[in-house]
């Protein structure tokens, strides 16, 4: 039985076909193209040139612009902020590399209204190994002599905020201007004149803060 000759219209429709995947083809390949084109643009962001502790204030040595693909998901400051970032204060552990972003800075002072500030002079043996920053929250704690019955009693603590640094001496004291509420500077005062005292880093909060 011969074979029923095909219908011209099938033929006809097979070219159409391959033009029309083609296309398809093409305009895929050329949103591809567009999507590596948008997505591979390069901004301009500020990121950390060095560790940068908390509390410490923002300089233009401890920044750096980096050059990054654009991401939704991130938020880096932008480099054109540069010069508005300088003078911040860090409000938690910056590290060397990460990107900045807004919630790492604060304008904020170190000291609050009514607070008043003591000058500590301390002995290396009466600090942490840590670098104290302003900005750091602290434990002075009170160590009076265990002659007069105090030894067995929960030492007297006072929480206060670093206000200042000031240089090592020669002898490897250090004075430190702290921040404590309106009522503590003069019980404050009376520990640092008997040198009965030792700083302490005050616990971190969840936030880091």
């Amino acid at each position: 039985m011969p074979t029923p000759p095909r219908r011209l219209g099938a033929r006809r429709r097979r070219p159409a076909v391959l033009a029309m995947a083609a296309a398809l083809i093409a305009a895929g390949g050329l949103g591809g193209a567009v999507l590596y084109n948008s997505s591979g643009q390069r901004i301009a962001v500020l990121a950390l040139a060095r560790d940068v502790p908390m509390g410490q204030v923002i300089s233009s040595d401890d920044l750096v612009v980096a050059h990054i693909a654009g991401d939704p998901a991130l938020h880096p400051l932008d480099a054109q902020d540069l010069r508005g970032t300088i003078g911040l204060r860090a409000t938690t552990d910056l590290k060397r590399g990460a990107l900045l972003v807004k919630s790492d800075l604060t304008s904020d002072p170190a000291t609050q209204p009514g607070q008043q500030v003591v000058g500590i002079s301390a002995k290396r043996s009466q600090l942490p190994a840590t670098r104290l920053q302003p900005g750091l929250q602290i434990l002075i704690v009170h160590t009076p002599d265990s002659g007069n019955g105090t030894a067995t009693r929960t030492p007297e603590t006072m929480t206060a905020v670093v206000a200042a640094v000031g240089k090592p001496d020669t002898d490897g004291s250090t004075v430190i201007d702290v921040a404590v509420g309106p009522a503590d500077g003069p019980q404050l005062a009376l520990w640092v004149a008997g040198g009965k005292f030792q700083v302490i880093l005050a616990p971190r909060t969840a936030g880091g803060s």
